[in-house]
């Protein structure tokens, strides 16, 4: 043996174990070797056209023209916090043009690698400075990367209650007990729409009643807003619920995507916004305000320059185009609505094909939910029959990702559910 060569391992098989195959990722795996001319993808959340290919808005494909046509256009470095041009106007998006806390200054705006860099640049922030109970409560079921993502930085998590299986619609209740027992100065965090998996949402009278108890308890709110304009198809209508916190005075921080409302998945675009409570009077002056939002941002860029050193351009280039000029930015909010509409219609052709059938069971919350995903309320041996015996792929729980169905696929759905259900519990 060389006089270099050691008999031990730094990495030893029990402390580096095999990690588990990311759930979403193989069943698109699955998909892709499956060979039945039948086989449907309910998996993967990404919009897909009636035909089942990927949709390149047309809105997108003007501002490439235009970029590919700048004699300006270079691939320099973006600064540490990304394209201002970007990170301003999705600001407005998010908080609307008229936001106060966007005339007083009171916002910072980071470019992120879309909503889960921006998450988890907020939860880096959150793990050196926070102050508050540093635990990070979000909803059962949520998103599957939330718990990854705080829990790599230190993070505690705990989960409140939010889908009840019974009704198939929200479990107001035990969210509220739950957000009113946690530690004071907790964060929360929460969907602004289209809640990832569930497809259920707040009304806006809830919002108010959750805003009340998140001040009452001097909670932080940490809003995650991956399909604004996707679900409803209205951006505004999509960002009530956080444009009502801020509106109350809280102080918060607000990680936005851009892949699902622009279709950039894989150019991964976002942002992730901190905003600062207002000046209130002797208790938080005006140079408070302002010193708060200067070291805010100074760390922030820290963190930022230590992670990715600066953010990737195209997809901000491409975002910016649309978001700076009325006439693209008009016509992105009508390809937001054709793709929201389009998966608006599946919803009702689903319930309305499987009350025709007599599926048993009880279907309203089909069109109850909103945006990309719906929870059935199919159990685990029913999807694995699914996708066994009619090769159709979606997450064991029950999720389906509605953009996966059109008329070409949805009669096949239908009769393979309305035969699963009929021959097991």
């Amino acid at each position: 043996m060389p006089a270099h060569a050691t008999s031990f391992t730094y990495f030893p098989a029990d402390v580096v174990p095999q990690a588990p195959e990311d759930p979403l990722f193989g069943l698109m795996a699955a998909y892709r070797a499956d060979d039945s001319p039948d086989k449907v993808d309910l998996g993967i959340g990404a919009y897909r056209d009636n035909s089942g290919k990927p949709w390149v808005l047309p809105v997108v494909k003007k501002a490439e023209t235009i970029i590919h046509n700048d004699p300006n256009t270079d691939h320099e470095y973006l600064p540490i916090a990304g394209l201002s041009s970007f990170t301003s106007k999705a600001a407005e998006v998010i908080f609307g043009a008229d936001s106060l806390a966007l005339a007083e200054k009171r916002a910072i705006s980071v470019q992120t690698i879309s909503g889960t860099g921006a998450v988890h640049l907020g939860a880096l922030f959150l793990a050196k400075f926070y102050a508050g109970n540093r635990t990070v409560y979000f909803s059962d079921p949520t998103w599957a990367n939330h718990n990854q993502i705080f829990s790599n930085v230190g993070l505690q998590t705990k989960t409140y209650p939010y889908f009840h299986k019974d009704t198939r619609g929200l479990d107001f209740d035990g969210m509220k007990a739950t957000i009113q027992a946690a530690p004071t100065q907790s964060i929360i965090l929460l969907h602004a729409c289209a809640h990832n998996p569930t497809g259920v949402d707040l009304t806006e009278a809830q919002w108010k009643e959750l805003a009340d108890i998140l001040r009452s308890r001097g909670h932080l709110p940490f809003f995650d807003c991956a399909y604004q304009g996707f679900a409803s198809g209205n951006l505004a209508r999509d960002a009530g619920a956080i444009r009502y916190f801020v509106e109350q005075g809280f102080e918060l921080l607000v990680a936005q995507s851009f892949a699902k409302n622009f279709g950039l998945y894989g150019e991964r675009a976002g942002c992730l916004h901190y905003i600062a409570p207002p000046q209130k009077g002797d208790q938080f002056t005006a140079q408070a305000v302002t010193d708060t939002v200067s070291r805010v941002k100074s760390q922030l860029a820290v963190l930022q320059r230590s992670e990715i050193s600066n953010p990737p351009i195209y997809g901000a280039r491409v975002a910016s185009t649309v978001l700076n000029d009325p006439a693209l930015f008009a016509e992105w909010e009508e390809n937001l609505q054709t793709m929201s509409g389009r998966i608006i219609g599946m919803r009702k052709a689903l319930r309305d094909k499987l009350e025709a059938l007599g599926t048993p069971g009880t279907w309203n919350h089909i069109t109850d939910q909103i945006g990309m995903f719906s929870f059935t309320g199919l159990n685990e041996i029913q999807v694995q029959k699914l996708r066994s015996d009619f090769h159709v792929y979606m997450t064991k729980n029950g999720r389906i990702s509605m953009a996966g169905l059109n008329t070409n696929n949805i009669e096949y759905f239908v009769k393979a559910v309305d035969s699963v259900v009929r021959s097991t519990n």
